[in-house]
């Protein structure tokens, strides 16, 4: 994180100011990716009026820092309109999308609004991995075709690749492939369950020697999402510290107006559409609650080998049942990491981690994704 983002966060942090909200304007895709949470049937959509309403509230509460999502993006004939209105309010737009959709115009479209940067999924550079993950032929050909219409654009662009069973072998060429491209590549191990609370998702999931392979890779270095991490002050208790930035600097909004601390983090904590938006920020009592965490608070993992190096996602873990508890996918992820296995993991499957336990290294190179 620069210095300057980290003093903004700070601040935002002490004023209680929002300074990153996402918002997904549908949850309608155009491709199927087999690790998707989201339901993509169309429910009740906020309508242009309701979500420029929106961005009106939420450039009243301060926020810097607009991510536009879905679902994607594009499938609403609205987008081009909701962009323009979010720039002419000043935020600093990111877009985060499939790109089968962008072609030359809109590429230079969306550069002539001036959005700050663009973030495309690809999930591996040989087209038989990428498009049996979207379940769309083609779609691969499609998304590096934006790219590079996006970049003659001089537009930033980020790769993000979720890793899973599918395409774990493939991150270092994707890499490459990013390098090729003159992009930004990121990786993500983590498979989300569905918003609905449903896991079968998680069988999707990198299996565990593929993980330690990923986490000893001396070639990767840290890419955790700069407005997710909170930094630590000089001299601050650990025990204090916040898990993470959900619901103190940053919030999401789904396609229906909900509220949620994070977009992995499903605790609805009002709607737009019957509240303001700084009235939900300030007064919620999920959000309270979810601000109230310090890592003193949960139970096992304060008592944990990896208490403040930890990964650990509140919202994952509120989707494991329990906000103040542990998230099994980040006790994986350390366990990857260290060769240490968490209370956790060792109530889970002991047999298992002792196991890797033994023949585990005892120094690695730490990588996280």
């Amino acid at each position: 994180m620069s210095a300057l983002m980290q003093e903004m966060g700070d601040k935002a942090l002490a004023l209680g100011v929002p300074l990153a909200v996402q918002v997904d304007l549908t949850y309608r895709c155009n491709e199927r990716c087999v690790h998707c949470y989201l339901d993509h049937d169309d429910h009740g959509e906020m309508t242009t009026t309701e979500i420029k309403h929106l961005l009106d509230e939420l450039a009243d509460a301060g926020v810097f820092i607009l991510t536009l999502s879905g679902g994607e993006i594009l499938m609403r004939r609205d987008f081009f309109e909701i962009l323009e209105y979010a720039r002419q309010l000043t935020f600093c737009v990111k877009l985060k999308t499939n790109g089968v959709l962008i072609r030359e115009r809109e590429a230079a479209r969306i550069r002539d609004l001036g959005v700050e940067s663009v973030q495309v999924s690809i999930y591996s550079h040989r087209p038989e991995v990428h498009d049996a993950i979207t379940l769309v032929p083609g779609s691969l050909k499609r998304s590096l075709t934006a790219i590079r219409f996006l970049k003659s654009q001089g537009i930033k662009v980020t790769i993000a690749n979720v890793l899973m069973t599918e395409n774990m072998q493939d991150y270092q060429d994707v890499r490459a492939l990013a390098d090729e491209l003159g992009v930004r590549a990121t990786l993500d191990p983590t498979v989300t369950p569905m918003m609905d609370g449903n896991r079968s998702t998680l069988r999707l999931g990198a299996e565990e020697n593929a993980l330690k392979r990923l986490f000893r890779d001396q070639s990767l270095v840290g890419d955790v999402d700069e407005y997710c991490a909170v930094p630590s002050k000089p001299n601050e208790d650990e025990l204090q510290a916040l898990p993470c930035s959900a619901g103190h600097t940053a919030a999401y909004v789904s396609p229906y107006g909900d509220v949620y601390p994070c977009v992995q983090f499903p605790l609805t904590c009002g709607n737009v559409r019957r509240q303001r938006f700084i009235d939900i920020w300030r007064h919620s009592e999920q959000l309270k609650e979810v601000r109230s965490i310090r890592l003193k608070d949960l139970t096992s993992c304060s008592q944990c080998t990896h208490g403040s190096t930890c990964t650990r996602c509140p919202g994952l873990a509120f989707m494991e049942g329990n906000m103040r508890g542990p998230s099994t996918q980040d006790c994986e992820k350390s366990f990857a990491r260290t060769g240490i296995p968490s209370a956790n993991l060792l109530s889970r499957k002991p047999a298992a981690v002792n196991l890797v336990q033994i023949r585990a290294t005892p120094n690695i190179a730490q990588a996280s994704a």
